[in-house]
């Protein structure tokens, strides 16, 4: 299949190119670490920031949190995300 875009610079406001399922983990950094996170399934999510700041957020499935957060931690963490890469 060809790629027109394979050649251009890839930058954060780009779209992602990979995606994976979060697995919450309360010692475990994601890797790699995504440019944006997408809900799909509302809940809470405890997120990791890369300075170490932890903060709580009450998400809607559909929603994209443009953080590139180093965890998701297992404790507190109801909703079900997906990492863009």
């Amino acid at each position: 299949m060809s790629d027109t875009f394979a050649a251009m610079q890839r930058t954060l406001t780009s779209p992602a190119e990979t995606h994976y399922a979060i697995t919450p983990s309360d010692t475990a950094d994601l890797s790699p670490v995504p440019r944006a996170l997408y809900v799909s399934a509302s809940g809470t999510a405890v997120l990791v920031d890369r300075s170490g700041t932890e903060l709580s957020y009450d998400l809607t499935a559909g929603t994209t949190l443009p953080l590139r957060a180093r965890r998701v931690k297992a404790t507190g963490t109801t909703a079900q995300l997906i990492a863009w890469v």
